[in-house]
């Protein structure tokens, strides 16, 4: 009998981790998600994960966490080491969608980059714009991008409105824009580990 794996995830993987789920016939997998959001305030994250692992352990015999460090400057791995839980590798998710060696090319051709998902792509309006005010003060976006230089599209799909959609938020914040396929692959590779 296959052991039952609880996944406590943020819910900007929410959509690539049920596909994955779906195109491996997990079953077995059930998965969790905390509210995308969090990310404006990384150091509730591991008191969130928490409170869902002691609800839930209980009904599972492994449970995994697909997060990276997410800005909880190392609070995050602290809490898993103490719970024995495992996570994805890296410091977040351009570095698990991209894999660690693809990610540090990318950091050395410019550090100046503001990187995309397909998730920061479909909310980019909501988190971006009106995350950080730039609909009621302008201004702010020369302030919080002055040190970009270019926008870099770390893409799960191969989706052309996706990537019209990028490259006009780039133009929208004056860089530069770039398109990089990474799929779900080394997400997927983890989470087999995780899971089987």
């Amino acid at each position: 009998m296959t052991s039952k794996v609880l996944i406590i995830a943020c819910g900007a993987l929410s959509l690539e981790l049920n596909q994955i789920k779906k195109l491996n016939s997990w079953d077995h997998v059930t998965i969790k998600c905390l509210n995308a959001e969090l990310h404006n305030t990384p150091k509730l994250i591991p008191e969130k994960i928490k409170e869902k692992y002691i609800a839930l352990k209980d009904d599972f015999q492994k449970v995994f966490v697909a997060y990276a460090d997410c800005g909880t400057g190392g609070m995050l791995d602290s809490f898993l080491k103490e719970y024995n839980l495992e996570r994805l590798d890296g410091a977040h998710c351009y570095e698990f969608f991209s894999g660690q060696k693809r990610f540090k090319e990318f950091t050395d051709q410019e550090i100046g980059t503001l990187y995309l998902t397909d998730f920061l792509v479909k909310h980019f309006q909501r988190l971006v714009v009106e995350g950080l005010a730039i609909d009621k003060y302008p201004e702010l976006k020369h302030e919080y991008f002055k040190h970009y230089k270019k926008v870099v599209y770390l893409a799960q799909t191969r989706s052309e409105s996706l990537q019209n959609d990028a490259k006009k938020y780039a133009d929208f914040l004056d860089l530069d824009y770039s398109f990089q396929y990474t799929g779900l692959d080394n997400v997927e590779s983890q989470l087999n580990q995780a899971v089987n």
